[in-house]
């Protein structure tokens, strides 16, 4: 095996929006990206109380972080996205959405609603793990 691959088992729940499993060979390289807030460069919150405003920037700061290690979207693996308990989970979800629209398959997603996150204001933090067979 020479590819990554992210599998949707028979017996598990069919969704266009994640992949269960994620096997990544020998070999490849394996990218881990910390839980990004919608800050920008200076530390600033962008978006307001606006979780899709928020949670656009949280996964253009993702991709940001991707291309510092020369990858995009399409290499994630999975993606662990927090949301502040009692946002609109569909306005950030759909935003979120936009930015894995170019997976070819889509990674694995785990998802949590919290209390509070660790910058004032944030609404939703996502981290990820990505990988590429060079």
């Amino acid at each position: 095996m020479t590819d990554i691959q992210l599998l949707r088992p028979e017996g598990l729940v069919v969704s266009p929006a994640f992949s269960h499993v994620a096997v990544v060979p020998p070999g490849a390289t394996t990218v881990y990206i910390g839980g990004q807030n919608a800050v920008d460069a200076s530390g600033a919150l962008i978006g307001g109380d606006d979780v899709a405003a928020q949670a656009r920037r949280a996964m253009e700061n993702v991709g940001i972080a991707l291309a510092a290690a020369g990858l995009g979207f399409e290499h994630l693996v999975q993606t662990t996205v927090l949301l502040v308990d009692g946002v609109d989970v569909r306005a950030a979800y759909g935003a979120a959405a936009a930015a894995l629209a170019v997976c070819p398959q889509p990674p694995l997603v785990t998802a949590a609603l919290v209390a509070k996150l660790g910058v004032p204001g944030a609404l939703v933090e996502v981290a990820a793990v990505a990988a590429v067979v060079r």
